[in-house]
């Protein structure tokens, strides 16, 4: 067998991984690198900034500023001015989201770049899956340098 196909044990870390998903029952039980089977159901919903938008934290590392989440949007909610410090995506599981530029539909993808500034509404409401790499910062008087958390 050569060099390429030996077989190698990568070193094991010992230090908790900074990701984590808040609310994940029995977390204190697993291994660093242990996989994270997450029961979506039993995780709370908590509101965001803006009313009638909710959020379920799927996995957060505050260290880098990643966040991946469910979102729930009741029918003409918004997502007020904001910026995308990172690129963000977004997939719509149910109902649509609308802004500037046009509207994404259920079973369909939106991803803006860094630096991207909009408001977001859903005409009828919406359940969405996001991934940050680093969380939007509002940019309304009200929310002003608020991330979104």
């Amino acid at each position: 067998m050569n060099d390429m196909m030996t077989a190698t044990t990568p070193a094991q870390p010992t230090a908790q991984p900074t990701a984590t998903t808040p609310g994940m029952a029995g977390l204190d039980r697993l291994t660093p690198l242990a996989s994270r089977y997450v029961d979506v159901d039993s995780l709370p919903w908590k509101p965001t900034p803006c009313p009638g938008i909710d959020m379920k934290v799927l996995v957060e590392d505050p260290a880098t500023g990643l966040l991946t989440a469910l979102f729930r949007w009741q029918p003409g909610a918004e997502l007020t001015l904001h910026e995308h410090v990172e690129i963000e995506q977004t997939f719509v599981l149910e109902g649509s989201l609308a802004d500037e530029e046009g509207e994404v539909t259920a079973g369909n993808y939106v991803w803006r770049p860094k630096g991207n500034r909009h408001t977001a509404r859903s005409p009828n409401g919406a359940l969405v899956l996001s991934v940050f790499l680093k969380p939007n910062i509002f940019l309304d008087e009200q929310n002003a340098g608020v991330q979104l958390r």
